[in-house]
């Protein structure tokens, strides 16, 4: 069975933050998981390259656009690679020769159809979510809510414009009946009750003045360039061959689900949807909403100086101790805090203390019984492992296989095995029971463990194949 899975499409207007490090490795740990059950699996990411703030940002570095996104777009795939994401496709915004095309298919489908009109337009623009807004929409000071302390600017302009409106019911009945899921329940009604205050038709494009002649051309009109989100949640069809490689397009399509954060989730729920049905395409199965990360209680802010680099914490720490955290300590559905006092708490605790002692402590007995061996043992998913990842719960996931560890670890209590003495014939058989138990047990942990905490899963299972050895600790114990 095929399944498709996305994260978000990040800007790469700056670098990555720790954000972006959380909701890759949602993403891959689903694929992962998809993978394990058998299935045909597509993850695909990019860098979302067409948006004013590159243009600007680029302008503020003195180098050109192009440059710019590509070399910052560079930085994201590197945390892909730090972070080991299993990342199929990485699509690029800028891309000419797939992207430029399959979004003017896109543009082409919804115009034929009727819902594409142009029109003179004064709006508030803001930049940082780039879109449009209501005055209602705005928070006490006239600002975004996603961006406070930031001016929108006051835009006037022919643009190009969508009939969101004509799309109410019909998002509201896909929403309403799960046809479209949304995880968790309560992001569902949130997205439900902003259809109810009904729909405006929105801008699609901009002029390519005020793009800087930047972004996808509006077919026949190279006077305007196409609004960002138009293109950039595009690029979900794009990296699997809409407009240049039906075949696979089709194989891939509709995604199974898109991965996302929750400032964003009425460009998914809303336009994209909108745009899909208008196109007459397939939509999407489903949407997981996650929450924000803050830093020691406070939003990510470069003003303040707290935005948080996933690489450098990776180089100190290891790439599964920063996959545990985000997923473990992060809660799946809510905003979650990340501060280093807390990050070497929970390392200590359940990585040092907790799986690492329990994997050394196996493994020096196996070692001091002889030359003891797993032998015909296939390891199985626990049954709240697959319930917790089916709603993306992985906090919770990970707690049962937590939980499955204290337990080996009081049996081991329990039993005493070090007391045996291996010169006696009937102790040492009560031994190798033993070891067979706590290696199996710790085998089927390491495979729960594996889209998690790839490396260290590997490194497990690698340890407790053919004649088991002790060797330095899975996590040495930060001071």
């Amino acid at each position: 069975m095929k399944f498709y899975i996305t994260s978000a499409i990040p800007y790469v207007n700056a670098k990555p933050h720790i954000g972006h490090a959380q909701e890759f490795i949602q993403a891959d740990v689903i694929a992962r998981f998809h993978r394990l059950a058998g299935d045909d699996v597509c993850y695909l990411t990019g860098s979302d390259e067409n948006a004013l703030k590159n243009v600007q940002a680029a302008q503020n570095s003195g180098v050109d656009i192009q440059t710019f996104v590509d070399t910052n777009a560079k930085l994201f795939q590197t945390l892909l690679e730090k972070l080991a994401i299993s990342v199929d496709v990485f699509q690029k915004g800028s891309d000419r020769e797939k992207h430029f095309l399959s979004s003017q298919k896109l543009w082409n489908l919804c115009r034929d159809h009727g819902d594409i009109y142009r029109k003179e337009y004064s709006g508030l623009y803001c930049v940082g979510c780039e879109v449009f807004y209501e005055k209602e929409e705005l928070n006490k000071n006239g600002e975004c809510f996603e961006h406070p302390g930031k001016q929108l600017e006051m835009v006037t302009e022919t643009n190009y414009f969508f009939r969101l409106s004509h799309y109410q019911k019909q998002l509201i009945n896909l929403i309403n009946s799960d046809t479209v899921h949304i995880v968790p329940e309560f992001r569902k009604n949130e997205t439900l009750s902003f259809l109810k205050q009904g729909l405006k038709d929105i801008s699609i494009s901009r002029t390519s003045k005020r793009a800087k002649d930047w972004g996808v051309p509006v077919p026949e009109d190279n006077s305007q360039r196409m609004y960002v989100w138009f293109d950039a949640l595009n690029i979900y069809q794009s990296g699997i061959g809409f407009g240049w490689d039906e075949k696979a397009y089709e194989k891939w399509w509709p995604a199974d689900v898109h991965i996302i954060g929750k400032g964003i989730i009425r460009f998914h729920a809303v336009y994209w949807l909108a745009f899909l049905l208008s196109a007459r395409l397939a939509i999407p199965k489903q949407l997981f909403v996650h929450g924000y990360i803050t830093v020691n209680g406070q939003k990510m802010s470069k003003t303040i100086g707290n935005v948080t680099d996933p690489v450098m914490l990776i180089d100190l720490y290891g790439v599964d101790p920063v996959r545990y955290y985000l997923l473990r300590e992060i809660p799946s559905y809510q905003d979650g805090d990340y501060s280093e006092h807390r990050f070497k708490e929970l390392y200590n605790a359940d990585l040092a203390n907790g799986l690492g002692n329990l994997v050394s402590r196996v493994a020096k007995l196996a070692e001091r019984f002889g030359e003891f061996q797993i032998t015909s043992f296939r390891p199985s998913w626990y049954k709240e492992v697959i319930e917790a990842l089916n709603e993306f719960r992985f906090d919770q996931a990970l707690s049962v296989i937590w939980i499955k560890i204290a337990a080996l670890d009081r049996f081991i209590n329990d039993e005493k095995p070090w007391t045996f003495d291996v010169a006696s014939s009937e102790e040492k058989e009560l031994l190798a029971a033993f070891l067979l138990h706590a290696s199996t047990e710790l085998v089927e942990i390491a495979y729960n463990l594996s889209p998690f905490l790839p490396e260290t899963a590997r490194n497990i299972r690698k340890q407790f194949t053919g004649s088991i050895k002790a060797s330095n600790s899975l996590f040495p114990r930060i001071q």
